[in-house]
């Protein structure tokens, strides 16, 4: 099974339903998984997070599944502070968990695909405004 993580760029994430799930999960009632989302607020902030370094360590956690940060270095290639940094940078926004195993952290990716939605131009509304 296919576990993907949503991406959006420039939008918050839709919790609109969120209450009314609560209440289903709080009375006992059968709720579907929501939908795993990840909100960047920009383009920037998007390129920064997925830069070719980060997703390539994120192929090699889910290639190799490393049991620690300094064998993830050594599987490509790198020095394990860089790797240590990129992994935090990772983790702060969720793409990544380490798993402490004794001294060590073991890097975890819970997903093996991401789906990017993202808006090219204005909205209607902003080409209404500037058309003369």
């Amino acid at each position: 099974m296919t576990r993907t993580l949503h991406v959006t760029i420039g939008t918050q994430a839709d919790r609109s339903d969120t209450e009314d799930r609560l209440a289903a999960i709080d009375a006992g009632e059968p709720v579907e998984p929501a939908r795993s989302t990840l909100s960047v607020e920009s383009l920037e902030t998007f390129g920064r997070i997925f830069r070719p370094t980060n997703l390539g360590l994120l192929e090699a956690i889910t290639t190799h599944e490393p049991e620690s940060i300094r064998e993830l270095a050594r599987t490509v290639d790198r020095h394990p502070p860089e790797v240590l940094d990129n992994i935090n940078e990772l983790a702060n926004y969720g793409l990544v968990e380490l798993v402490e195993e004794g001294r060590s952290k073991r890097p975890v990716v819970w997903y093996d695909e991401i789906n990017v939605d993202m808006s090219l131009g204005q909205s209607s509304s902003d080409t209404d405004a500037a058309t003369v």
